[in-house]
């Protein structure tokens, strides 16, 4: 495995070898922002139920205007009433959402008409269905509006309680646990000794993985010895369906977790060809996916978002969808190439010009603080002013 394994081919593993990894239940719609769908809902009705008014106007039949023909106002109807059926040659006061008056095809707006005491006359001829909203214009009965897999969004709520339901069937949180490694680190509000850092890591992928919408049920901590990360990864396999690391997938002597993961359970893939990002590693132990993160803070960023996120998706039941792209020109030169594909952390100026962050370094986090996405930089590519590359803004992960 020491062959760096292509970006997309990596993605595509991990694709290939994630399922769903939870439950489902049913609860109240009002509760539901967020979670994922578990069973398509088909409209039990027609939105609108009837015909109704787009406009405060007028409702009549196009075909009995004649020009300078006054029409006598028979009823008027307002949203929520039932109309009775239109007499003929005559016209209904209707309001924005009240029901079309059998008889009735057009609605002209009361800005169109020259009301004189109980007649209304309009100069100009009507457009047949004009000013209508026909029944089951937004959805009808039968169709399939919001499918299996989806994130229930704000609009969706609003979309589903206009057909009356009010529990839905979603697929329970992800238990998600996180495990970071490293004698050098200990957790923010300690005193730093000579050699030590504060965890990141730790922080930011409970932060990410709360924001995605999964439960993060345990943060553990081992340091750099293979007793102690195996005993980590026995507590965490206990109690959750996927579990996240950061540090240790390295070569180097004090990286155990690939080592230990061999012992425990199937490695599927160990390093990728990106940058930041290279040491990652993905495996299976006692079917529960793992996937190992480098220790870098940017690097761990950028695997997450790529590989952690669409992992965690795929296990939480959730229909994926590659990050949303668009091209951009690089506002600068990079005549040298590796052989990885590389994630840029850049801004957008004025000039609609991309712009590297000054500072790309895989241990820096602030370059992505001061940034607005990726630059996705494809392996043996040279960046050229002007010339354009895939950009992929934070707000899309």
């Amino acid at each position: 495995m020491s062959t760096l394994l292509a970006f997309e081919e990596a993605l595509e593993e991990i694709r290939r070898s994630a399922s769903v990894r939870v439950g489902q239940e049913t609860i109240p719609l009002v509760k539901a922002v967020g979670r994922i769908i578990a069973a398509d809902i088909v409209a039990p009705i027609f939105v609108p139920p009837h015909d109704n008014s787009a406009m405060d106007g007028y409702a009549l039949a196009s075909a009995d205007w004649r020009i300078d023909r006054p029409f006598s106002i028979s009823q008027r109807i307002a949203a929520g009433q039932t109309p009775q059926p239109l007499i003929k040659g005559t016209c209904a006061r209707i309001f924005t959402g009240a029901n079309i008056p059998l008889g009735a095809d057009t609605v002209v707006m009361q800005e169109n008409a020259q009301l004189n005491g109980n007649t209304v006359m309009f100069t100009e001829r009507p457009i047949l269905g004009d000013n209508i909203r026909p029944k089951g214009q937004d959805m009808k009965a039968g169709q399939t509006v919001v499918h299996l897999g989806e994130k229930i969004s704000p609009m969706h709520i609003g979309l589903l309680s206009s057909l009356g339901i009010t529990n839905i069937t979603v697929y329970k949180q992800l238990s998600v646990g996180i495990l970071t490694t490293g004698d050098e680190l200990i957790p923010a509000g300690e005193s730093l000794q000579t050699g030590q850092i504060f965890n990141s890591n730790g922080p930011m992928l409970s932060a990410l993985v709360t924001q995605a919408g999964h439960q993060v049920t345990a943060c553990l901590h081992a340091p750099d010895t293979p007793e102690d990360t195996e005993s980590a990864l026995h507590t965490l396999m206990a109690s959750c369906d996927v579990i996240l690391s950061t540090g240790g997938v390295s070569v180097g002597e004090e990286d155990h977790v690939k080592g230990v993961l061999e012992k425990l359970g199937t490695v599927h893939l160990w390093k990728i060809a990106i940058k930041p990002g290279k040491p990652l590693v993905h495996a299976t132990l006692n079917d529960i996916p793992f996937l190992g993160l480098p220790g870098n803070p940017s690097s761990t960023l950028v695997t997450y978002h790529w590989f952690a996120r669409l992992l965690l998706s795929l296990c939480a039941g959730q229909m994926t969808e590659s990050p949303q792209s668009y091209l951009v020109d690089a506002g600068f030169n990079r005549h040298k190439t590796i052989q990885r594909d590389e994630f840029l952390r850049v801004s957008i100026g004025q000039d609609g010009l991309a712009y590297a962050h000054p500072q790309q370094s895989s241990g820096a986090l602030l370059a992505a603080c001061e940034s607005q996405g990726y630059l996705h930089v494809k392996a043996n590519t040279q960046v050229e002013y002007g010339h354009s590359y895939s950009f992929y803004p934070f707000s899309g992960f």
